[in-house]
């Protein structure tokens, strides 16, 4: 018999038969992957450390175990967790899923990546530290006496969280894979400040002074004494510990070479923090390239700011005179911080023209404190802060600071993220996740936004966002050029000087910060173009349908996701006529 002669309600029957089918696969292939990545991430979260990017949660009892055994079982559950998913089905994954699947295979990836570069023998970076980035604990959310007495069992695991880190340090010793020894100068001083503040003065007796008054009498004395006590016993040695190897082993041992590619297996180990930061498949070379034909990009448009001010002379002598001049110049600290204010309450003025879905936490302005202040970036932003640095006043000029506002406060890092921790929809993973080309990409974009947005008032301030195009620009030349081209300190001072606008003490602590943190620089602009290139295949698809809150709320309701992700998101976006991803 033909199957051509089949009845046609015995192929309607197979079809309906199979429907119920497929959709039970699918949804049994959701449900195995839910349960994969909500097992992996909640054992995640108790082996990891706080940071000042860790989402608000209960305060934990200890900090993690980062000895080399702990390590190597790390290596081994991830690398068991990407076989599981490998054995997935992916057609029958959901859309969503298919998404939350390569957000999260990227995380994986990258974790797997820095256990077998042993990252972990470098636990610290440009401006970061393990022992620096722990004081963000002591300005944590403490409600009941239950958080408090965490916070205690957590002060007295420093002693063994430090002794694992500095055997890890000295490992990395041992092999010539440090950070180079130029970058590593002053950076003794954090550790230094704990050792000199006794009891109520040291940073960690912080969450003690102000007690809820709910609490019994009693009960916030024991605690002080508690706390003065955990801080002479754990906190102060501990420090002392790191501080004695950072001065006597660590800084006189340090490699002296600039380049990641000369540490051990330094050319994987670049190109796997190319990837990680970038989330791309690029070469060294090929980012050289993009960033000299930016560069080149920008400084044309810089020399039409200097004709619309009417300046005589070279780009050159613009920049001495916006580095000398005192009218771009705070003189005190507060009026700094003033400034950055007005300019976020500018931003608020205009947040509804240009976002559909506005996140319900705020932020606070505060200085970086002073101990890291002077080898801090300008500024930092993040759920609830915007870190404003008012050291060396002569080096954070006033034109600048729109554009360093809108990158760290709204809309930019302290408006992401919390969009991000905030949207239910996303599994948590994906919440409390950063990836740094889609978050620094974001915040650049939202530089460049600034100028739609109307808030740069003066043709200096506008120059001040260019600048500051041109300084992560200048990045693409800088980091390649010291980890895999040769290039000198000075030569990538000088680059960033004959380019920018930053003053000599930015520009010296942002070379020591790209020396010391190897391809974290390249995420900024790269993810700019990628979202900026992202809109315009919009706005060119969708033409008068475009719709610049639903393109921004789209973006955004993604969490942080690797570029490749969002491009295929908004493919999606496009097709399916530019709507808001919210219903609301």
């Amino acid at each position: 018999m033909k199957l051509a002669a089949l009845p046609r309600a015995l192929f309607l029957g197979a079809a309906l038969a199979a429907a119920p089918l497929s959709q039970a696969l699918a949804s049994a292939t959701d449900d195995a992957f839910k349960k994969i990545y909500s097992d992996e991430w909640q054992w995640r979260q108790d082996q990891q450390s706080v940071d000042e990017d860790s989402p608000a949660a209960a305060i934990p009892t200890a900090l993690p175990d980062v000895s080399l055994s702990t390590q190597q079982a790390h290596l081994k559950h991830w690398q068991q967790v990407e076989a599981a998913l490998a054995k997935l089905d992916k057609k029958q994954l959901s859309y969503e899923n298919q998404v939350n699947l390569a957000v999260y295979k990227t995380q994986l990836d990258s974790l797997i990546s820095d256990v077998v570069n042993k990252v972990y023998e470098r636990p610290l970076s440009g401006d970061t530290s393990f022992w620096g980035d722990l004081t963000y604990m002591a300005k944590g959310d403490f409600h009941s006496e239950q958080d408090y007495r965490h916070y205690l069992e957590w002060l007295s695991t420093m002693p063994r969280y430090f002794a694992q880190n500095i055997d890890n340090m000295k490992a990395g010793l041992k092999r010539g894979f440090t950070l180079p020894k130029i970058t590593l100068d002053g950076r003794d001083a954090t550790a230094a400040s704990v050792v000199a503040a006794k009891g109520e003065d040291n940073v960690f007796y912080t969450p003690f002074k102000h007690l809820p008054t709910t609490l019994p009498e009693a009960v916030q004395k024991d605690l002080q004494a508690k706390a003065k006590a955990a801080i002479a016993q754990y906190v102060i040695p501990a420090h002392q510990a790191v501080l004695d190897f950072l001065r006597k082993q660590y800084i006189p041992g340090a490699v002296t070479s600039l380049a990641a590619e000369d540490l051990p297996n330094g050319k994987a180990f670049y190109q796997s923090q190319i990837e990680k930061y970038t989330t791309l498949d690029m070469t060294p070379e090929q980012i050289h390239q993009i960033g000299l034909d930016e560069v080149a990009r920008i400084r044309a448009r810089m020399q039409e700011v200097m004709k619309e001010v009417k300046f005589k002379g070279s780009l050159k002598d613009f920049l001495h005179f916006l580095r000398t001049d005192p009218q771009f110049y705070a003189k005190t600290p507060q009026e700094l911080l003033n400034h950055a204010a007005w300019i976020a309450k500018e931003f608020d003025g205009v947040a509804d023209k240009y976002f559909g879905r506005l996140p319900r936490r705020r932020f606070a302005i505060v200085p970086v404190p002073a101990d890291i202040a002077p080898f801090y970036t300008g500024g930092r932003g993040g759920p609830g802060i915007y870190l404003v640095n008012t050291y060396d006043l002569p080096s954070r000029p006033f034109y600048s600071l729109p554009a360093l506002t809108l990158h760290e406060s709204a809309p930019g890092h302290a408006f992401q993220m919390p969009l991000a921790a905030e949207n239910k929809e996303l599994p948590v993973f994906r919440r409390n996740y950063y990836i740094s080309a889609y978050g620094e990409g974001w915040a650049l974009y939202c530089e460049a936004l600034g100028e739609e947005m109307g808030i740069y008032k003066t043709p200096y301030e506008v120059f001040g966002m260019l600048s500051y195009q041109m300084w992560r620009a200048a990045r693409l030349v800088v980091d390649t050029g010291i980890h895999a081209k040769g290039w000198t300190r000075k030569q990538a001072q000088d680059f960033l000087l004959d380019n920018t606008a930053l003053s000599t003490h930015e520009v010296t602590t942002e070379v020591d910060r790209y020396i010391a943190w190897p391809g974290q620089a390249l995420s900024y602009y790269l993810g700019e173009m990628a979202i900026e290139k992202d809109r315009k295949r919009a706005e060119q698809a969708l033409g008068a349908k475009f719709d610049i809150r639903a393109f921004h709320d789209t973006v955004l309701q993604m969490g942080s996701v690797p570029l490749k992700v969002l491009s295929d998101r908004i493919d999606k976006f496009i097709a399916d006529g530019g709507p808001s991803p919210y219903n609301d």
